[in-house]
């Protein structure tokens, strides 16, 4: 039990220390390349830090045979999307609210409206898509929806880059060049790098940790697979987001997490399309609705006051807390 709860510690100071390097870099690259904030934050930030989760339902439908390999992988298509909507946005709103009540900062939450709303209108179009209009019947029409989910990623990229944003200050220092105002683009790409595989190598100690503590104490691998597991995959988003809103850098937090959530709407589900049953039913499907419902909820709130923005972020968390419920209660139900 006490080398369980080491790797769940060690897990966890990795991904801060591979978050704070990631921050960094990825400003420091986004002001190298003369690109904005919206663009570093939803697509540069966003892109990094879910490529390695994506990995994750590729490698389980390839090397797992039959329905583990399927349910692993489905699971783990849905669950970012989730994770993202309903914990990592409350957890922005949650962080701005904290930072005012101990007087670190406003309680207006200065993300950049215009990019958010792109976002999410991306998200909830590709999602529901996915979820709703996608046919299980004709593979064909499944193989040209996944072509389509893939075009409109890369549409997206486009409005997001050529999109209106305030450009990238310059950082203080990059971590890995401190005394150099100007750093040659390949320090900087390689702390992003080396940031990246710190964030894997910490979210896979940390659920490594909590999966032999869970089991050590009696918890049901199903209720790990559909919640535990889930968040420490999430990890990185919510680390950076933090680290962000708390510097007062709100444009880049948001942006990482709602950029984030295009990508997971449309790559790994383009996948999950063409490879998979995709037969998205009972739990799995509620996850899926709760997660537009709470980005709805977002889109929505942006149109009010930004002194009220923190709360609407933060409601989502309701939406996890149901579905912990429901998860719970489903697998009592079976006993």
């Amino acid at each position: 039990m006490i080398f369980d709860i080491g790797l769940l510690i060690v897990g966890i100071i990795l991904v801060l220390v591979a978050s704070e390097l990631f921050t960094n870099g990825i400003e420091t690259l986004g002001h190298r390349l003369n690109v904005s904030k919206n663009f570093t934050g939803s697509v540069l930030a966003a892109v990094g830090t879910a490529l390695p989760e994506t990995l994750i339902p590729i490698i389980a439908v390839i090397f797992f045979s039959g329905n583990k390999g399927q349910d692993i992988g489905v699971g783990a298509i849905l669950g970012a999307p989730f994770m993202l909507s309903t914990l990592a946005f409350p957890l922005i709103g949650i962080t701005v609210l904290i930072g005012y009540l101990l007087k670190k900062r406003s309680i207006v939450l200065n993300a950049e409206t215009t990019g958010l709303r792109r976002d999410l209108t991306f998200f909830l179009f590709a999602y529901s898509v996915a979820l709703f209009v996608v046919p299980f019947e004709s593979h064909s029409v499944r193989i040209i929806t996944a072509l389509f989910l893939l075009i409109l990623y890369v549409v997206y990229v486009f409005q997001t880059l050529k999109g209106e944003s305030e450009d990238m200050e310059a950082t203080e220092h990059l971590f890995f060049a401190p005394k150099n105002p100007h750093p040659p683009m390949f320090i900087i790409l390689s702390q992003v790098i080396v940031s990246l595989v710190l964030m894997v190598v910490g979210a896979h100690t940390f659920v490594h940790g909590v999966e032999s503590v869970s089991l050590l104490i009696g918890l049901d691998p199903l209720i790990f697979s559909l919640l535990i597991a889930p968040i420490a995959t999430e990890l990185p988003e919510k680390i950076n987001s933090i680290t962000w809103v708390w510097k007062g850098k709100d444009t880049l937090a948001v942006g990482n997490v709602a950029g984030a959530m295009v990508f997971q709407s449309t790559i790994p589900v383009s996948f999950g399309i063409v490879f998979t049953d995709w037969n998205i039913t009972g739990l799995a499907l509620v996850s899926g609705i709760f997660a537009i419902v709470s980005a709805f909820l977002v889109l929505t709130l942006s149109y009010i006051d930004r002194k009220y923005f923190a709360y609407g972020f933060s409601l989502g968390i309701l939406f996890f807390i149901g579905y912990v419920f429901l998860v719970l209660n489903d697998n009592i139900s079976k006993f």
